[in-house]
């Protein structure tokens, strides 16, 4: 048998475990040597490096649609705080240190979240669309991944099935955090808006950036395990130098997810034993 956690077996303490949780979080973070971005700027930076877009109602979730209209409201808080901000040369994007406010004068709804291995509604769920797509942007630039998280199980499809597999980060606040670093002598500035249906992002830079990234998969495949589907999927990156025509490949991590929806009678996985 395994071993419960204190709060499995005392739930009333999840509450204070999650407070204290969160404290130390953000103590380690004065602490970890980094200088976070927080600066922002009306005026935008004049190059665009990569822009991309979301289809914010994703109607193949399964569930009641109030989630999905919840989660528009609480990435348009969420993204209040992280638009038009500034990164600076030697300076730390940290997903939570930016967000971590953003509820405080008007409040997150019930979007969905993974909370012990179920899809349920919770407050601000549906944030890690947002760092989904910051993710992706981050992706297209030179600024160095720091700390990215995927999700351990992808419950249902995603509006952006046409993205590689394996490019997504979840983040939870006082676990898992989305972090990048500039290690460049260039300035980045990101922009995050939205219409009725999308919510678009875009990274500007003071000066132009002469690489022109391409993400891909290198391979993508499946395996069942104790009757659980998971999907491997090795993430590349082509860069390609805009001036020389020169380009070069490589590996930037493999991604291990749980697959939770049905995928196509015809998909080939490798059966394996426990």
């Amino acid at each position: 048998m395994s071993r419960k956690r204190l709060t499995q077996v005392f739930p009333f303490l999840l509450p204070l475990r999650k407070w204290q949780r969160k404290k130390y979080f953000y103590f380690k973070m004065k602490f970890d040597g980094n200088r976070y971005a927080k600066k922002t700027s009306e005026k935008l930076l004049p190059n665009t490096v990569f822009e991309t877009s979301s289809l914010m109602l994703n109607e193949n979730s399964g569930f009641d649609m109030k989630y999905q209209i919840n989660k528009v409201h609480n990435l348009k808080l969420a993204a209040k705080t992280i638009n038009k901000v500034i990164i600076e040369p030697k300076e730390t994007f940290s997903f939570w240190q930016l967000v971590r406010w953003a509820d405080q004068h008007e409040k997150y709804k019930d979007g969905l979240n993974l909370v012990n291995g179920k899809i349920v509604g919770s407050y601000g769920g549906g944030l890690c669309q947002l760092s989904n797509m910051l993710f992706w942007l981050f992706l297209h630039t030179p600024l160095t991944i720091v700390e990215r998280h995927g999700h351990a199980v992808e419950s249902f499809p995603s509006t952006t099935e046409d993205l590689p597999c394996g490019t997504d980060a979840t983040i939870n606040e006082g676990w898992l955090d989305l972090k990048i670093r500039n290690e460049t002598d260039n300035t980045f500035q990101i922009e995050v808006s939205f219409d009725e249906r999308f919510m678009y992002g875009r990274i500007l830079s003071q000066n132009p950036v002469n690489t022109e990234y391409t993400v891909f998969n290198s391979a993508v495949s499946y395996i069942k395990q104790d009757g659980r589907l998971f999907q491997i999927a090795h993430v590349c990156r082509a860069e390609k130098d805009k001036k020389s025509d020169i380009q070069v490949s490589k590996e930037l991590y493999i991604n291990r997810c749980e697959i939770g929806y049905e995928l196509p009678d015809n998909t080939k996985y490798e059966e394996r034993g426990v």
